[in-house]
């Protein structure tokens, strides 16, 4: 299955792809959030373990099965939409933190397939911020967004570096290089 208006935006955490997601959604455009934040709220809701510090395994797991939702849900969206990371971070926070990539998620990987042009977010240090969802170091932001890059164009995608601009130049930027306006 693969939709070419489906763009995604990935890079490390903190990043501003969600800031430039909300700014886009205001703009009238269809988003799809991260699916980590709120299995997060989620799982220290119920109490439960699928936790990126905890069970890092069954939280990869229920991050790979969010984002097919994701995808399925809007599969039949005919203008441009815009996810806040894809179903190949997954891959790519398994192999971040040395945890099995699966068959399945290799399978969904190749199964549902987004733009061609991914539009990856460089860490930028002065606005990464820690909060109680993201807990990584800034080491391992920096390493988040290279293992992205990598896998991303491992899968066939062409990654795109979004400049560090402010936020709504950023939204500018990304709709230029689609030729939307």
């Amino acid at each position: 299955m693969e939709n070419a208006n489906f763009y995604i935006f990935t890079g490390g955490p903190g990043s501003g792809k969600s800031t430039v997601l909300d700014l886009l959604g205001n703009m009238g455009y269809r988003i799809v959030r991260e699916v980590a934040r709120d299995i997060i709220r989620n799982q220290v809701k119920t109490r439960g373990d699928a936790l990126p510090w905890d069970n890092t395994v069954r939280y990869a797991r229920l991050m790979l099965l969010r984002s097919v939702v994701d995808f399925e849900e809007m599969a039949h969206v005919p203008t441009p939409c815009f996810f806040d990371r894809g179903i190949i971070d997954t891959l790519g926070y398994a192999r971040l933190i040395d945890i099995p990539v699966t068959t399945c998620m290799e399978e969904a990987a190749r199964a549902y397939r987004y733009n061609r042009t991914v539009f990856l977010f460089p860490f930028w240090e002065e606005i990464y911020t820690r909060d109680a969802e993201r807990k990584q170091e800034v080491e391992e932001a920096r390493r988040t967004f290279i293992a992205l890059k990598k896998e991303y164009e491992h899968f066939g995608y062409q990654t795109i570096e979004v400049p560090l601009l402010s936020p709504s130049e950023r939204a500018e930027w990304i709709l230029g290089q689609i030729s939307i306006r």
